[in-house]
């Protein structure tokens, strides 16, 4: 009894200690903020709901958490510098400041996270298509550093006036090209709901959007697609989705999944009740054991 008493006036405290807290987080459109207090880690909704970037914040409750306001350079390069840093070259933006982006080395993506793949990146900056980024790796999700001073500036140049020429994917060739540069324009060349290029809908398809359930399927899809996984089947529960989708070497999983933002309300594994810090994209890495 001595022990459980211990225990949970130490919970208490622990509380206690975080409501009077301020904490810096990324925050991502839709998504939620973590703080690490004590060696356990809390996840709040921001309020306002609305703000994307980096923010300082204040525990309001034990499920809501308040900006306080935008965090300085200081402390964002402080947070960043906790992270494993990874050099990419982004394909396309995806939405608000979340790209798309490609390991810029495929033998150091293979020795971190088992095989080379496309990647999103969180909080992009004052950039374009096919510039070399550095970024943060913190596990689960990777966050925008800054543009890496030592790549050609040049290349981007080149890749983005193919991309403007037409130049098909086999015939992309100029001084100093990889192979990891050749798959970055592959990608720019890709929809991310079918492995063909992109092309505008015809007349046909204009006066046929997408039914409801067609939309939720694209995005599910594209989720697990980015990540290396595959979708198999979903169905719809109120506010969330009961999804099952397939690992590369094709293990089958079933996960209970938010419709607002891909969040993981169940895993269908065990993550020791941190269902909620991951969304769809980011459960397929834990789950294959790369990130």
């Amino acid at each position: 009894m001595t022990d459980i008493k211990r225990l949970l006036d130490s919970l208490s405290r622990q509380e206690d200690q975080l409501r009077s807290t301020h904490f810096v987080a990324p925050r991502v459109r839709g998504g939620l903020v973590k703080a690490k207090v004590a060696g356990l880690v809390y996840t709040f909704t921001p309020d306002p709901q609305d703000f994307e970037g980096w923010g300082v914040f204040l525990p309001l409750d034990e499920k809501i958490a308040g900006l306080v306001e935008e965090a300085d350079l200081h402390l964002i390069t402080e947070y960043l510098k906790l992270l494993k840093p990874v050099r990419l070259r982004l394909v396309h933006s995806l939405r608000g400041r979340t790209w798309l982006a490609y390991p810029v080395n495929e033998s150091d993506a293979r020795q971190r996270w088992g095989q080379p793949r496309p990647v999103m990146v969180h909080l992009v900056e004052a950039a374009a298509d096919f510039e070399q980024i550095t970024a943060r790796w913190d596990g689960t999700a990777f966050w925008f550093e800054e543009l890496d001073r030592r790549a050609d500036p040049e290349i981007a140049d080149r890749m983005r006036k193919a991309l403007r020429d037409a130049t098909p994917f086999d015939q992309l060739s100029f001084k100093g090209i990889t192979p990891e540069m050749r798959t970055t324009y592959f990608l720019s060349t890709q929809p991310l709901d079918q492995a063909k290029p992109a092309r505008r809908p015809n007349k046909a398809e204009e006066f046929n959007p997408l039914t409801e359930q067609q939309r939720d399927e694209r995005r599910l899809g594209d989720a697990l697609r980015i990540a290396g996984g595959s979708l198999s089947q979903f169905h719809e529960r109120g506010d969330y989705w009961i999804v099952e989708w397939m690992t590369a070497d094709g293990e089958l999983h079933t996960s209970a999944i938010a419709r607002r933002d891909l969040t993981v309300i169940s895993a269908g594994i065990c993550l020791s009740g941190r269902d909620r810090d991951f969304d769809l994209q980011s459960l397929v890495g834990v789950v294959e054991q790369r990130w």
